[in-house]
């Protein structure tokens, strides 16, 4: 007699109800929110140190996470491993830090020995755990539970759901913490300094051109003047800006107006730039967003712009070469 044929199955309606699983282990966790979450936040909210963030094996992979998404949203966080901590690491530990310890099950022998050990430093311990009465609950200050959640896991054993709710509740205390202290997009930019992410929030005046690197001459000059200008400037230079007896910005010259006159003028170095110069110039502020001027200087098909202060004197100048330099390409000004 032949053997039954095993039902087929969907690979799509697999990966639907693992979600829906880890959808529900995530609205368990809003249930449970209660006075302890208040609690932990006044908790890390007073700490004059760094948070440690500890958990044994997918936790502390979990934790690791916590700990980058407070350190950039404006809270110090490091990562603690139980293990390295009871053999030299608690060396790190300052007693001004709070402990953020993860465990599901909250029975994990590594972190209920490390437990003691950083409260007698004078860290006060919050675990997230979905057990509110394990062992290592019981030595902690302040318990947030995540509550009995279903493993996504057809076996029902590898950390899936729990470690989902987990992120999720460490994710909730991170940015309540950046919103309560007021963390900014100038703060957040400041500590995100790398890749897109960095370049689309820097300023104009992080990336513009200033002091010798920013020629400026007076409207009476020349253009042979001009040319000296710019010829001295330590960096490449295509453009000057032109400027009153207050350094307010007044007209600017390029490379590009040069080429345009130097064919119908009989002594194109004589002529005065009051003449030529583009009047009303268009300008970016110092505190504008790098993006921003990317986007007008490519409406406007220019590859220099100047930069002004709030009073309309010159700051600096914007080259097309420094921004491709540091990495912006024509996608960011879309």
């Amino acid at each position: 007699m032949k053997s039954a044929t095993p039902p087929t199955l969907d690979p799509l309606e697999m990966g639907r109800r693992v979600l829906i699983l880890e959808r529900q282990a995530i609205e368990q966790v809003i249930t449970q929110l209660d006075e302890h979450f208040r609690r932990a936040i006044e908790l890390l909210m007073a700490c004059r140190g760094r948070v440690i963030v500890t958990g044994m094996g997918k936790a502390g992979l979990i934790g690791a996470k916590i700990a980058a998404t407070l350190s950039s949203t404006g809270t110090p966080a490091y990562t603690l491993h139980p293990v390295e901590a009871i053999h030299g690491d608690l060396g790190m530990v300052g007693r001004d830090d709070v402990v953020l310890a993860l465990s599901n099950s909250g029975e994990s022998d590594e972190l209920y020995r490390l437990i003691p050990n950083l409260k007698k430093m004078g860290c006060p311990v919050i675990l997230i755990t979905g057990r509110p009465n394990s062992r290592c609950a019981q030595q902690s200050d302040l318990v947030l539970s995540i509550g009995r959640v279903a493993e996504a896991c057809p076996l029902g054993m590898a950390p899936s759901s729990s470690t989902t709710a987990i992120l999720a509740l460490g994710d909730a205390l991170a940015l309540v913490l950046s919103e309560l202290k007021e963390f900014d997009h100038e703060q957040y930019a400041q500590l995100h300094p790398g890749g897109a992410l960095g370049r689309s929030l820097m300023r104009v005046e992080q990336v513009m051109r200033t002091g010798a690197n920013c020629p400026m001459i007076p409207e009476q000059a020349t253009i042979y003047d001009y040319l000296q200008a710019v010829n001295s400037a330590p960096m490449r230079a295509g453009a000057a800006v032109v400027i009153d007896d207050l350094r307010h910005l007044i007209g600017f010259f390029t490379h590009g107006d040069l080429a345009r006159i130097v064919g119908r003028l009989p002594r194109p170095g004589e002529c005065l730039l009051r003449e030529v110069m583009t009047r009303n110039p268009k300008r970016v502020s110092a505190v504008q967003l790098v993006s921003d001027a990317l986007i007008l200087m490519q409406q406007h098909k220019i590859d220099e712009i100047p930069v002004v202060d709030e009073q309309e004197r010159v700051a600096g100048l914007i080259d097309i070469q420094d921004l491709l330099a540091a990495g912006f390409s024509l996608f960011d000004a879309n």
